[in-house]
């Protein structure tokens, strides 16, 4: 039970940082006019369990504040996460 626990604890942990770096990049490239990263991509990354990241790259990089997809449903899907986390008995 352990080595599963250790595994989604790393697991929460890249897919966090790789969210954080997702949004940063998508405000990269919409400042300087580049191709960007979809809506969906950026919501499916939280759903996956970058949510936390998501929402931290959100106000970094304040980036996607203003769409109501985010403001609300970045906030939802973590407490959706963290009741899934108590509900494991992490």
């Amino acid at each position: 039970m352990r080595d599963i626990h250790s595994m989604l604890l790393y697991y929460i942990i890249l897919i966090n940082i790789a969210s954080i770096l997702l949004y940063g990049w998508d405000k990269y490239c919409a400042i300087h006019h580049r191709w960007r990263i979809s809506e969906v991509s950026l919501l499916c990354i939280a759903v996956l369990g970058g949510s936390l990241g998501a929402f931290l790259g959100m106000k970094i990089f304040r980036h996607k504040t203003l769409h109501w997809k985010f403001r609300l449903g970045i906030p939802l899907i973590f407490l959706i996460h963290m009741t899934c986390l108590i509900y494991i008995d992490w």
